[in-house]
């Protein structure tokens, strides 16, 4: 038992050691069972001065090396300990992304990301940031407890398959509101257009819009099909006639060939013309 405590803390100062600079490194663990430790990396995160960001400085803690069992209410409870917790963004890899896309749908634009991730976690104070680092001298950090469990194995596939099941009723209503917002943006788009047709501008430029008996092929499904076949039977056309090198060549040597040919037909044509044309008195 001592040996095996010997390998183990060993093992630990060996993790620790092999963190990259400015990182710290804290233990946590799945459950109480788990005999062995996954390791967070975590730093201040910092940007530049000026730039807008979702992740202020000196309070957002930037960790590394996130389990996919570990889902934002699991790090908010872990690091709730060090301070207020305002907000955590887990993403696949960090990037120069500033501001996170809001996800107004329930049923449409749902990624589901797999893997080890990156998170930032945001606190209400500065010192949430540096308590957190602190936690590197206690032990092992517990994802899954009795009062919080983490699901796993077959209840965690019943719940993915019951979240995947869609209500038919929210579904409409969803597609409705979203329809009734897009035709009401559209209506208003026409009626700006509208307003401002045939008005200048600052600079005296008129803006001009492709209307009358001709206004051009509709943006449709069907018309964008009839320009691809178009385009190719053209080329099936081409590489047809063009399809062996030496037929290649033979059109193009008949080609000159009856080029020469009308030459000298047009060369004979003009003596001739130039002949009649003399001056004969007699």
């Amino acid at each position: 038992a001592a040996s095996r405590r010997a390998k183990m803390a060993a093992a630990k100062e060996r993790v620790v050691g092999a963190a990259p600079a400015g990182y710290t490194a804290l233990a946590v663990k799945f459950g109480e069972r788990q005999r062995s430790p996954h390791y967070l990396l975590v730093k201040e995160h910092q940007v530049r001065e000026g730039a807008g960001t979702t992740h202020p400085p000196r309070r957002t803690l930037f960790v590394l090396n996130v389990p996919p069992y570990c889902s934002p209410d699991s790090l908010s409870r872990l690091f709730s300990r060090c301070g207020q917790v305002q907000s955590v963004d887990v993403c696949e890899k960090p990037g120069p992304r500033e501001k996170k896309e809001k996800l107004t749908s329930k049923f449409f634009n749902r990624k589901t990301v797999t893997g080890f991730q990156v998170a930032y976690v945001v606190f209400r104070k500065p010192s949430g940031v540096q308590a957190a680092k602190a936690l590197s001298q206690e032990g092992p950090l517990l994802i899954s407890t009795e009062s919080h469990p983490v699901k796993t194995g077959i209840s965690k596939w019943i719940a993915n398959y019951a979240a995947s099941v869609v209500n038919r009723e929210e579904l409409k209503a969803e597609v409705d509101t979203y329809m009734q917002d897009y035709d009401k943006k559209i209506a208003e788009e026409e009626a700006k257009a509208a307003k401002e047709e045939g008005v200048p501008d600052e600079e005296g430029w008129v803006k001009v819009t492709r209307k009358g008996r001709k206004p051009g092929l509709p943006r449709t499904e069907a018309a964008n099909l009839r320009v691809l076949e178009k385009e190719k039977q053209k080329r099936a056309r081409k590489e047809l006639l063009n399809f062996y090198a030496w037929q290649h060549r033979e059109t193009k040597r008949e080609h000159i060939a009856q080029l020469r040919k009308k030459f000298e037909e047009d060369k004979q044509r003009i003596a001739l013309m130039r002949a009649q044309r003399k001056f004969r008195p007699y």
